[in-house]
């Protein structure tokens, strides 16, 4: 199961309490304090873990709570410290507070981890506090309490390249011929359910990540057609390439269908409308592809690619069109 967003409670460890005690022996009338400090409480940390790729482990356990720290005993012992708790999710996570509403962590890399809930320090047992002018001291602090916080974990697919268009535009099948991805591909619309990863080999030295963004439809950015579980995974890619089918399954034009896909892209997040961008007409095969190619063209007033991932026919170009734009900039993400 994929899951791409959940909240959760995390709690830390509060400290143990100091302890007061003092040395009683046989023979040593005058032992002093030797009560021992106590341990911290574990915190809790969100770690970016390149092996995860879905918060489906976070989605039945609400709450993650840290071990306590033990508190301090006779014979001057300090407590044990509580065991901290890692929390494993996929690189591109987001954190945000939710009672503060602002984002907490942006998880972009494996191993990148930040602390959610900072453990309680331990008290201080008696024994800390002899001095000069107190030599037996009753006095101990008890432990701090760990933080606590709610948050919402939210998955952006980090991806070179993003797919889009719009429903049974190929994509799926698209991502399935160029890597080893194997995506659920069948003959109706929202097929794909969440972004499926493949990995897109240029040659022997070069690669990258190819994201395929389940199908949008006119009014995603209000949340049409699960709009905002699509769209926000879109911020991530750097690279889009636009699938334009050349024989829609609901008839309408192709050119409006992309110009719907790209206003659609642009309201959500304007910045979407700069992304650097591969257009290309699907379904080569078909007898009326290269006359969308041509009018696609015209319109933009730049290449279009014709491809179909059935015969295989311009897929070349199209990887290496990609693999261009990957060397000409640095790809910006959101």
């Amino acid at each position: 199961m994929f899951v791409d967003r959940v909240t959760i409670d995390v709690q830390a460890g509060d400290g143990g309490d100091g302890c007061v005690s003092f040395r009683r022996e046989r023979f040593v009338p005058r032992g002093g304090p030797d009560g021992g400090d106590a341990g911290k409480g574990g915190s809790v940390f969100i770690v970016a873990h390149q092996g995860v790729d879905s918060l489906s482990a976070l989605a039945h356990r609400k709450r993650w709570k840290a071990e306590r720290g033990r508190h301090g005993s006779g014979n001057n012992r300090h407590g044990r410290n509580g065991s901290d708790l890692w929390i494993r999710v996929p690189p591109g996570t987001i954190v945000r507070d939710i009672k503060e509403q602002f984002v907490l962590k942006d998880l972009r890399d494996d191993g990148e981890q930040f602390t959610a809930a900072r453990g309680g320090k331990g008290g201080r047992g008696n024994a800390s506090f002899k001095s000069s002018t107190d030599r037996a001291p009753r006095k101990s602090t008890p432990g701090e309490k760990g933080e606590s916080r709610r948050l919402t974990l939210e998955l952006k697919v980090i991806a070179d390249v993003g797919l889009i268009g719009k429903p049974n535009a190929g994509k799926s099948t698209m991502l399935s011929r160029l890597s080893r991805a194997r995506p659920e591909i069948a003959d109706y619309p929202f097929t794909t359910k969440f972004p499926n990863l493949g990995q897109v080999q240029v040659d022997v030295d070069r690669s990258f990540v190819m994201a395929d963004i389940p199908g949008l439809i006119e009014g995603a950015h209000q949340g049409a057609g699960l709009g905002h579980e699509f769209l926000r995974h879109v911020e991530r890619a750097g690279i889009l390439v636009h699938l334009v089918e050349s024989m829609p399954a609901d008839g309408g034009d192709p050119l409006d269908a992309y110009h719907a896909i790209h206003q659609e892209l642009v309201r959500y997040n304007p910045a979407l409308g700069k992304r650097p961008e591969v257009v290309a007409v699907s379904k080569a095969e078909l007898p009326n592809a290269n006359d969308v190619r041509n009018r696609l063209q015209e319109a933009l007033g730049r290449e279009v690619l014709l491809v179909s991932a059935v015969t295989g026919q311009g897929l070349d170009d199209l990887v290496q069109s990609v693999a261009s734009l990957l060397n000409q900039q640095e790809v910006p993400v959101e």
